[in-house]
């Protein structure tokens, strides 16, 4: 049975629905926000070239992230048919390590049903993402947060999000993964613009993006 009793991000005003609500639960929301300004929506397309992007993404810089997908661009390397039958020194010139090279086919021959994923409740997103080889936990989540739109996804294990809460709530140290999705349990149903609203932060504090 198809599930479809979900509200997704899909303008500044359910960003501002969320951050009303961040902002009587956890007053230091408004405190960034203030250093923040308007959050952007980050929305993105949705499908097979939407997550090859996001496996680019991972353990690069931003910078190097999207040098690397441009060049994956201009090479027709951002279809599945392509992906399939390319050449491995195809894909290292375009800067791909040999891991993300099986990353890349993995995902091409996983025949992932983009229509019925979007469908599923939030759990179930990441479990069918997470069974191809090369997509982990955050890959996941961060699809179910920018393609996907989902209000109530939080990627924990992002580093910068990690450091960024770090700053903002006064912490000696970087909270686990599990330290994170326990602090951020309160912030539900809006946690994916809580974690719009550190990764904003985390720009202003360090001077740094921590996502594409």
């Amino acid at each position: 049975m198809r599930f479809q009793a979900y509200r997704t991000i899909d303008s500044p005003d359910d960003i501002d629905e969320g951050l009303r609500f961040l902002a009587g639960v956890e007053p230091r929301f408004d405190y960034a926000q203030e250093l923040t300004g308007p959050l952007p929506l980050r929305r993105r397309n949705e499908g097979f070239e939407a997550l090859l992007d996001m496996i680019v993404s991972q353990q690069v810089s931003v910078a190097a992230g999207d040098a690397i997908w441009k060049r994956i661009e201009r090479s027709g390397l951002d279809k599945p048919t392509r992906v399939i039958v390319a050449s491995d020194e195809e894909f290292r010139e375009c800067g791909l390590s040999r891991q993300k090279i099986r990353y890349a086919r993995a995902l091409a021959e996983s025949n992932i049903d983009y229509d019925e994923l979007r469908q599923l409740p939030d759990s179930e997103i990441v479990s069918v993402l997470t069974r191809v080889t090369g997509i982990g936990r955050w890959t996941a989540e961060i699809y179910a947060m920018f393609a996907l739109g989902r209000r109530d996804v939080f990627a924990a294990g992002d580093l910068a999000l990690q450091e960024s809460a770090r700053r903002l709530f006064g912490m000696d140290q970087r909270p686990s993964e599990a330290r994170l999705r326990a602090l951020a349990a309160p912030w539900s149903p809006w946690r994916a613009v809580a974690a719009r609203l550190l990764w904003a932060f985390y720009r202003v504090a360090l001077n740094r993006e921590g996502v594409r």
